[in-house]
């Protein structure tokens, strides 16, 4: 979003997008919220842009902080969900190496096959 609409307005669009990645998380969409999250980050460099270009005036200031700050307790629970994932996969990757291990250790020419060299 360029600088045709207010600041506040470019937060309040990243309120709806960091609610949208949230709502992703919580399915375990996770193709959907990488895709989201890339147009979070174009959005907020935009909203970094502009800012700078036009700055926050009076009560806009106080209206950006809230906003500034629903952004980050959503962001803290979608970092929540992405570290329940992450740790899910962990476990799903120890249960694929010791199946593979026990794999490897019991075909008929592993090492305790039961045969001399």
């Amino acid at each position: 979003m360029a600088c045709q609409a207010s600041v506040i307005e470019c937060y309040q669009q990243l309120l709806r997008q960091s609610q949208r990645m949230l709502e992703f998380a919580r399915q375990g969409d996770w193709t959907n919220l990488v895709l989201e999250k890339s147009l979070y980050l174009v959005e907020l460099e935009s909203v970094t842009q502009c800012e700078r270009r036009l700055g926050v005036e009076g009560g806009d200031k106080l209206r950006r902080a809230c906003l500034l700050e629903q952004i980050l307790e959503l962001e803290a629970e979608i970092r929540g969900c992405l570290l329940a994932r992450r740790d899910e996969l962990g476990r799903l990757i120890d249960v694929s190496r010791r199946q593979i291990d026990l794999g490897r250790a019991y075909r008929p020419d592993g090492p305790f096959d039961g045969g001399f060299m």
